[in-house]
């Protein structure tokens, strides 16, 4: 029999899964896996509502705004439409109507937030505005998640050291780096500061062997992150494949599929407080 996993970052709520997401969440849980939709932008984060309401339980929400779609008013904003129609307005961060989504029962968690410097202006000034911008953003995020006693999903890109000075003001916050792609060293400040690390397909394409090893599996979450980063080639990520991410995980650690499955379930369960 399956052990039941948790996918703490999934998007079944992008445009790209429009017409098969309910079907995608029914066939999830049947097979025993449980997701976080989590929210880019106000219009993802209220349909991660919608489709959380559908469910009695196995199915939750998060809400935030990727830092990817701060408007720091120096960069071109990159839109997907894969994910989302674009409405200016869902592309700022007003904390009245983001606590107001926030405060329902389904939503477990605000994010994802957090800071992205892949984009960044070559011209020092424009830099420094650009990534004020999204320090502002994602500071009120951290105020948001606070406020609410919610947990925190952070999406860190090239930008470690400017995250870890911003927590030192949080105290004990939790959280999770989801997609945690930094060094052993980056790893270890992670964990110091309280939070869980998240590893998906990236794993499969980038070398975390060594990060992978030295992180203890009860600070550990399974995500997908689909639509992207799929374990296999040349396919769509769903939540389905997380089986994969598990299995990974537990060749690297030299344990059974059975206990990774266990510890990252609880770790789950115990980080945004879910039904047993």
């Amino acid at each position: 029999m399956n052990p039941k996993l948790i996918d703490t970052h999934s998007h079944l709520n992008f445009n790209v899964f429009k017409k098969e997401a309910v079907g995608l969440m029914e066939k999830c849980l049947k097979e025993k896996i449980w997701l976080i939709n989590v929210g880019t932008e106000l219009s993802t984060s209220k349909i991660a509502i919608e489709y959380a309401n559908k469910f009695e339980k196995g199915i939750y929400a998060a809400v935030g705004l990727h830092p990817l779609y701060v408007n720091t008013g120096v960069v071109e904003l990159k839109i997907d439409k894969n994910e989302f129609d674009s409405k200016e307005t869902d592309l700022i961060f007003n904390y009245n109507k983001f606590k107001k989504i926030a405060s329902q029962e389904k939503v477990v968690a605000i994010g994802e937030t957090g800071l992205d410097y892949w984009y960044k202006p070559k011209a020092t000034a424009k830099k420094e505005i650009f990534k004020q911008k999204q320090k502002e953003v994602f500071v009120q995020q951290l105020d948001l998640a606070k406020e609410l006693d919610l947990p925190i999903i952070i999406h860190c890109r090239l930008a470690f050291g400017d995250i870890f000075d911003i927590l030192k003001s949080y105290g004990n916050i939790p959280g999770v780096f989801h997609c945690f792609t930094g060094n052993p060293e980056e790893a270890e400040k992670v964990l110091d500061y309280g939070f869980y690390l998240g590893f998906n397909g990236i794993i499969f394409k980038k070398d975390l062997k060594g990060v992978i090893e030295k992180t203890p599996l009860d600070k550990i979450l399974l995500e997908t992150d689909c639509p992207y980063l799929c374990p296999l080639k040349s396919k769509r990520n769903t939540p389905l494949n997380l089986r994969y991410i598990c299995e990974k995980i537990a060749k690297i650690k030299k344990v059974s599929f059975d206990e990774v499955a266990e510890k990252t379930t609880n770790n789950a369960i115990k980080l945004f407080n879910l039904p047993t």
